[in-house]
This record gives structure tokens, sequence and C-alpha cells, in this order.
């Protein structure tokens, strides 16, 4: 039963991380409709996290080690500078996106936990993230990846940290506010998924010494094991998804799930 928890998590997990719905909001929501506790081993939504870390990774694998060449390249040689200047820029650009949800994670991650974690708000969460996708449903922008510019950075960062509440979605809100800046699809698409790389690794070396210094962690191996295998294998064919339906303009349809679910916390928890 306790390892059949832990594949609820890991699948609930997998759906949700690429969807512009908002894992951390589907887990509290589950948690509270289940009475239940099952839901805060800390440790396995690191674990869960790490197996969609793999898969978005597993996708963007090309993507990351050019960027990772393009980067140092520019840095240490000096005569192909002119040719990994776009490429260098990109990089630094996803830099500034990460500031303003690492310093809204570090000052009030624990009042966010401590006083916003309420069901109340989660509906009300839904309902922006609802309204913020359906806003962008038409959009078609023309800029591709080297066209973003320190202005759309900025502006994509400040959207990424309001993501630190339940309910609202990281990759929605980085997708709409990429969008909004008149990427293409497929352009935002990617760069919502690259800069989800250092906010995830972020989570992730927070969390990783409670990890290491769990006492009962020999005994969770099988389960963690699996659970971050299923949430990798989940989220891959997850973001697939997404992709073909952002790339079809039919971001509406996340919008009305996220519109229903609010309705049904505000009327099941009236």
């Amino acid at each position: 039963m306790e390892l059949f928890k832990y594949i609820i998590i890991a699948i609930i997990q997998g759906i949700t991380e690429p969807l512009p719905i908002s894992s951390s909001g589907h887990m509290f929501l589950f948690k509270t409709i289940l009475n239940t506790n099952m839901f805060n081993d800390l440790n396995y939504e690191i674990i869960c996290n790490f197996g969609s870390f793999l898969a978005i990774f597993i996708i963007f694998r090309k993507e990351i080690f050019k960027l990772i060449n393009s980067f140092f390249t520019y840095l240490f040689n000096s005569k192909k500078r002119k040719e990994t200047k776009a490429s260098f820029q990109y990089c630094i650009y996803l830099l500034i996106s990460t500031i303003p949800v690492a310093i809204t994670g570090l000052l009030l991650k624990d009042f966010v936990e401590d006083k916003l974690y309420k069901i109340s708000i989660l509906g009300f969460a839904f309902l922006i993230t609802a309204f913020i996708l359906y806003i962008v449903r038409n959009i078609k922008g023309q800029k591709d990846d080297f066209d973003i510019t320190l202005k759309d950075a900025i502006i994509i960062g400040l959207f990424q940290a309001f993501t630190i509440l339940p309910g609202i979605s990281r990759s929605g809100t980085v997708l709409v506010a990429c969008l909004l800046c008149k990427l293409s699809r497929k352009a935002a698409l990617k760069y919502t998924f690259i800069l989800y790389f250092p906010v995830s690794v972020g989570s992730m070396i927070l969390g990783v010494n409670d990890l290491i210094n769990n006492p009962n962690l020999n005994a969770l191996l099988l389960p963690y094991g699996l659970g971050m295998i299923i949430a990798c294998i989940i989220t891959f064919f997850s973001y697939e998804w997404l992709s073909n339906w952002v790339k079809k303009g039919k971001l509406a349809y996340f919008s009305i799930y996220c519109l229903v679910l609010a309705a049904f916390i505000f009327i099941y928890f009236r």
C-alpha cells in the first residue's frame, strides 16, 4: 500500500510538471482531498523532481550541451567570440530570468508555505492560471531563440517569481511571459524548459542534505528509485503532449481545465 502511494505521487509529478497546470498545486489538492500526509515526504518530492529533470534534460540535451560549449568557448577562446556571442547572451539571459524567483524563494518560501498553502488561495491561483493561459491562446510571436532581449529576460524572470505560489504553474506562467514577449511558440517552449534547469537544480541542492541524512534511506531505495523512473518516463511523454498542443495553439484547453478545477475547489470546499 505504501509503495502504491509513492507511485501515485510519481504519476502526478510526471503528468503535471511539464504541463501548465501547476504540479505543486495538484500535490496540495490531492493531499487535501484525501486528508492524508502521504505527500509530505519532501525528500521524495525531490527525487520525483529529479526524474522530471532527467526527462527534460533528455529532450533538450543537444541544445543544452551546445549552449554550455558556446558559453565557455566565448569566455576562453577570443577567436570564436563572434560566432558564439548569441549563445553566450542566451545563457546570460537565462541566468537573469532566474534571479527574481531565486530571490523570492529565499525571502518568502517559509511565509508562502506557512500562510498561503490554503485551499481557497489554491482555487484563486488556478483561476489566475486559467486566465493568463486564455489571453495568450492565439498569440503567434515571430522571435527566434536568439532574438530574445534583456528586457524580455527581465519580464520573464518577474513572471516566474510569482510561481512560488501554490497553483501558479511555473511552466505555464513562463510560457505565457515568453509568448507576450513575442517569442515564437517553438522558441517559447525551449526557453521555458531550459529555464527549468537552474530552478530545478537550485531546489535539489537545497534539499540534498536532508535526503542524504535520512535515517530510513536504505529502506526507501525501492520506492524512491521506482518513483524517479516513473516520473521521468511520464514527464517525457507529458512534455511531448504539451509541445504538440502549444504548436497547434491549443493552450485554451489547459485554461479550461484550470477553470474547471478552480470551480471544483470552490464548490467542494465551500
